[in-house]
């Protein structure tokens, strides 16, 4: 372990397990849980987030709900494997693409979209997904639902 790594203790992952629980939850309640002082729970979850183990703080929303109808993964074939950096920039800037991921397998790229509706969705692959030079084709699937969907269980 080099020394600007930050191995997280049974402490930490109590902290994790109580914002998993409520990530609105006050430090002095989580600190009353914990039997431990304000302070210290404060400390911890700033070098949680300091190192990067804690990225944020995220409502999370029910994407039918706010009217994304359509979600699809997309597999990407590039026509040459080093602009792949060059896509993903140009993916980042595009908000119906809402995570991407380097893969193993026939794709380059895999992307998870959201789009209000078919037609939007339409318009994202033909205006904006084939309009990146650099794509060679693509491949979609929409999603008919989400059965499972969880964080990964550290505890």
């Amino acid at each position: 372990m080099s020394e600007h790594e930050y191995q997280i203790d049974d402490l930490d992952r109590k902290i994790i397990k109580e914002l998993f629980k409520d990530a609105r939850a006050s430090y002095v309640d989580i600190a009353k849980k914990l039997t431990v002082s304000n302070a210290t729970i404060h400390q911890r979850v700033n070098k949680l987030r300091l190192h990067g183990i804690l990225k944020g703080f995220v409502p999370l929303i029910d994407e039918v709900k706010m009217g994304f109808t359509v979600s699809s993964l997309i597999g990407i074939y590039l026509k040459n494997a080093k602009d792949s950096q060059l896509v993903l920039e140009k993916l980042n800037k595009m908000p119906e693409v809402l995570e991407a991921y380097y893969t193993t397998g026939s794709y380059a790229l895999i992307i998870k979209v959201s789009c209000l509706d078919m037609q939007k969705f339409q318009l994202f692959l033909m205006d904006k997904l084939q309009g990146i030079g650099e794509i060679q084709s693509t491949e979609s699937f929409v999603c008919l639902s989400q059965p499972i969907s969880r964080t990964p269980k550290i505890f």
